[in-house]
């Protein structure tokens, strides 16, 4: 049999999935490549901003004291939990230990190249039916490039580093700071001052929550049709989206304003693959990643996946589904439809949610939907499903942090069967 090389781009937690599972395969060998010294993704911490030690842009946008807005309970890998203890919701550094663990478990680090950047990917016609790959990567410390062909690659470069940064109209007139959660690290530098925090979604309220022990007032600016059904702290309010600048403040979409010290935003990020040539066939428009099946396969060389696209979703346990999958296909246990079929099936899913007035550039959301989807790829790689205890938890974890946005992460958990928890009081 001849060996089949997979290429990963990316040893953050769905990049490490990725070579836990190839490796696990008959006549298939991982090669991952990691352009930091370590692994772990978007979940090692680091204080700096803008550029790191090789002038490329910083990747993480976890900042000091964040913990997890899901339980410990409900994150892990299917075959591989979190270590038992008494928090649920836990600190960064307690993921990136449980990552360091998973990695060393699978013995996954001999399979990784630390401190190598892939700069080019593009495909190479091997019949008319498959499709090999070119990556080129540069060696960040001794500067050497070199090319890889494989046999299949996996795209894992994660979607939290790039900002979004929404346009606003005047915003040059305002004279205060302007900055991305990206670049948050502590709240110190907020310190008396009133701060328009502009998003709603976890990190803009986890931010806001921290930046209230220290900042004169906080305004979170949001568009949600209600407002967020939580008790706030006395020096924290809610307004509509900021739609204008003054020199000292805001205008906000009910036509009210307000004077503010800073802004930042926690506006989400861009799906971004600088390293994959036009060839590969890919593009990303309206915040959607095209041409991708089931959010997962390249339509046009289905020997390329992209790991973790979707969001508002239980991540690990989705990356583990997905990798299995296409894994599946490579191995030719799971055979997929053709392309044409494959993007009038994506379109319908593009149209369906439409029809629901969601938002096109909302279309890799998943929140309640992840269930379903998540079940539709195990039964096509023909997987046990997740627990129903996973979502379970994870939606009544959803309904707490909406009313005790303040305190939920001090509840605890307990699963006592597949489809059933406990809360420890």
């Amino acid at each position: 049999m001849t060996m089949k090389l997979v290429g990963v781009i990316g040893a953050g937690a769905a990049g490490l999935c990725a070579a836990r599972h190839i490796l696990a395969t008959r006549g298939m060998s991982p090669v991952v490549w990691e352009k930091s010294l370590q692994s772990g993704g978007t979940w090692v911490y680091t204080p700096q901003r803008g550029k790191d030690e090789f002038d490329l842009p910083i990747h993480s946008s976890i900042y000091e004291n964040l913990k997890t807005n899901l339980p410990k309970e409900v994150m892990g890998f299917p075959d591989f939990p979190f270590p038992s203890g008494e928090e649920s919701f836990l600190h960064h550094s307690q993921v990136l230990q449980y990552l360091d663990s998973y990695a060393e478990h699978y013995n996954l680090h001999p399979h990784i190249k630390y401190g190598h950047f892939v700069e080019e990917v593009k495909p190479v016609k091997q019949d008319e039916s498959y499709t090999a790959w070119d990556i080129t990567v540069r060696d960040l410390e001794s500067k050497k490039v070199f090319t890889t062909t494989c046999d299949a690659l996996l795209v894992c470069n994660g979607h939290y580093s790039l900002p979004q940064m929404p346009e606003i109209k005047d915003i040059d007139k305002f004279h205060g700071p302007k900055s991305h959660s990206h670049d948050y690290r502590e709240p110190s530098p907020y310190k008396d001052s009133k701060v328009v925090v502009l998003g709603a979604s976890a990190s803009g309220l986890d931010i806001a929550l921290e930046l209230a022990t220290v900042a004169k007032e906080v305004l979170i600016s949001h568009n949600h049709p209600v407002p967020i059904p939580s008790e706030l702290p006395p020096n924290v309010r809610q307004v509509r989206g900021v739609v204008s600048a003054t020199e000292n403040g805001f205008v906000f979409g009910d036509g009210s304003s307000a004077e503010a010290d800073m802004i930042l935003y926690c506006t989400g990020y861009h799906f971004t693959f600088p390293f994959l040539t036009e060839d590969c066939g890919i593009t990303v428009e309206d915040r959607i990643v095209k041409p991708l099946y089931k959010h997962l396969f390249n339509t046009k060389y289905p020997s390329m996946a992209f790991i973790g696209i979707p969001f508002q979703v239980c991540p690990f346990p989705l990356f583990d589904i997905q990798v299995q999958l296409f894994i599946k296909t490579l191995s030719g246990a799971v055979t997929l439809p053709n392309k044409m079929e494959m993007d009038v099936l994506t379109h319908k899913d593009l149209e369906e949610k439409c029809s629901k007035n969601i938002p096109i550039k909302y279309f890799h959301k998943m929140g309640p939907l992840q269930w379903q989807y998540d079940d539709d790829l195990a039964n096509m790689a023909g997987i046990p499903c997740l627990p129903p205890v996973v979502s379970g938890l994870y939606e009544f974890v959803c309904g707490l942090r909406k009313t005790q946005l303040m305190v939920y992460k001090s509840a605890r958990f307990n699963v006592t069967g597949s489809d059933s928890y406990e809360r420890i009081e």
